[in-house]
């Protein structure tokens, strides 16, 4: 750029002015600069897990509240009207509240699965031998709270076993989070990766116990979809569009065949690429080779709109660098936030439709469903984490990683029993025609969850006092 003002000057008989090459008009301006980091605080309070279980915890109050006032009929005849799409002459319709729990918590979990293959990619899954501890205590925090459950309920609702054994991911870890600092961060890895596996016993036990009877064309056509989408991945494509085109023919084909949808969203994850298309190893060479053509091509004095070989030279650099980053990365920035703060808070104000205006709450705090629920959450979820981990390293098979303790094992237990999001959905599942054991499911949860968080945070909070 110097070089071509320096000939410029020449050519024209002007005079460089002293420092006038020093000088050099700022890259932004200070509008934008404000912009910007207003942009990046929006940015760190979005990425924020504690604001984002905290807007989640609003919704499901509302729901509550709306619940026991004059607004309840209202809403649910709202829920039931029937959200219609159509392309062409062909349309497809489904209750609004069938919208959310099939279709935006496909999202949700298509999240959940990008997680699971950033953990098994280059998180502590890809390393069997760290990552057995924590899979397996999330192992005997399913089965704990499940038997739990099922020996209260033996003879009676028995259906709904999977409901207390699920983790809630953002809920427990934002709870965990306003602890700050004093949680030493190989607390954090191991509650990651244990929500992390518990979530997925959860998907398996809602694609294989809480779906309806399968259609096998229905399921034939989801597998030749699944297979499309695996042929991308392995001929390298990465643009984000072919592989979201297919993964809504597939939730579709899935919400036909009787398996519940929103395993589309984990399938989908699963098969999106996390490499880059662009070798990052020679993208620094490639970029100062880079250099001397939009030094040269620039005209300092010319309109941007004019300068057609700087802007092309510029685009191209555009494209590149826009490839460096793995498709499911793009992904999961573009979807993050919309789960945390739209989607997630929306299902919580929709199912968290607890009415206990003329419920017999004596009833209710008996019913083998509650009982079942809500001591398999506060008592099966710690004696299950902290058993199974337990017997894992007294039988030498394992380890607790460094700077983990015992009482922190007990705490990160309690605080397993937040199980808000999948719970409640399995709720739904199991008792979509019983609404007195929807209701008496529902309300163990919120006082579960609620009752985890509280007790977690104060425990965990005199566990980690002692830390320098």
């Amino acid at each position: 750029m110097a070089r071509l003002r320096r000939r410029r000057r020449s050519m024209s008989g002007q005079k460089s002015r002293p420092g006038a090459a020093a000088k050099q008009a700022p890259l932004i301006s200070s509008r934008q600069r404000r912009r910007l980091e207003r942009r990046s605080v929006l940015e760190r309070i979005t990425s924020n897990g504690t604001i984002a279980a905290a807007v989640m915890i609003v919704a499901a109050v509302a729901a509550v509240v709306c619940a026991n006032t004059e607004l309840y009929e209202p809403l649910h005849e709202w829920f039931a009207r029937p959200v219609v799409i159509g392309i062409g002459g062909w349309e497809f319709s489904l209750t609004f509240e069938l919208f959310v729990n099939d279709f935006l918590m496909a999202i949700f979990f298509l999240l959940v699965g990008i997680e699971l293959k950033y953990e098994m990619t280059v998180g502590e899954l890809r390393r069997p031998r760290q990552a057995m501890l924590p899979m397996l205590a999330a192992v005997g925090g399913v089965v704990v709270p499940a038997c739990i459950y099922a020996v209260i309920n033996q003879g009676g609702a028995i259906y709904g076993w999977a409901i207390p054994m699920a983790t809630d991911i953002a809920f427990a870890l934002g709870v965990l989070s306003l602890l700050g600092s004093r949680v030493p961060p190989a607390i954090k890895v191991f509650f990651s990766t244990l929500a992390i596996a518990d979530d997925l016993l959860a998907i398996l036990a809602i694609a294989l116990f809480y779906g309806h009877a399968p259609s096998a064309i229905w399921l034939l056509a989801a597998a030749a979809v699944t297979l499309a989408l695996a042929m991308l991945n392995r001929r390298r494509h990465f643009g984000l569009a072919p592989y979201v085109t297919l993964g809504l023919v597939l939730w579709f084909c899935l919400f036909q065949s009787g398996i519940h949808a929103t395993l589309a969203g984990v399938i989908l994850a699963f098969t999106i690429p996390a490499r880059s298309d662009i070798n990052a190893g020679g993208l620094v060479g490639w970029l100062e080779g880079k250099l001397p053509e939009l030094d040269d091509t620039f005209d300092d004095e010319a309109h941007i709109l004019g300068q057609h070989d700087f802007t092309h030279a510029v685009y191209g650099v555009e494209r590149v660098m826009h490839r460096v980053t793995p498709p499911l990365q793009r992904l999961e920035h573009r979807i993050s936030t919309p789960v945390n703060f739209i989607i997630l808070p929306i299902f919580a104000f929709v199912n968290a439709q607890v009415r206990l205006v003329g419920v017999d709450l004596g009833a209710l705090v008996v019913d083998p469903v509650a009982v079942g629920t809500y001591l398999g959450m506060l008592l099966g979820k710690p004696i299950g984490i902290f058993g199974m981990t337990f017997l894992m390293v007294k039988t030498g098979l394992a380890q607790l990683p460094e700077g983990v303790q015992w009482k922190h094992i007990a705490g990160i237990g309690i605080l397993g029993g937040i199980g808000f999001t999948m719970s409640i959905l399995i709720a739904g599942l199991a008792f979509t025609e019983i609404p007195a054991e929807l209701l008496a499911s529902k309300t163990a949860i919120l006082a579960g969850s609620v009752s985890a968080a509280i007790i977690g945070l104060i425990y965990m909070g005199i566990a980690c006092r002692e830390r320098r």
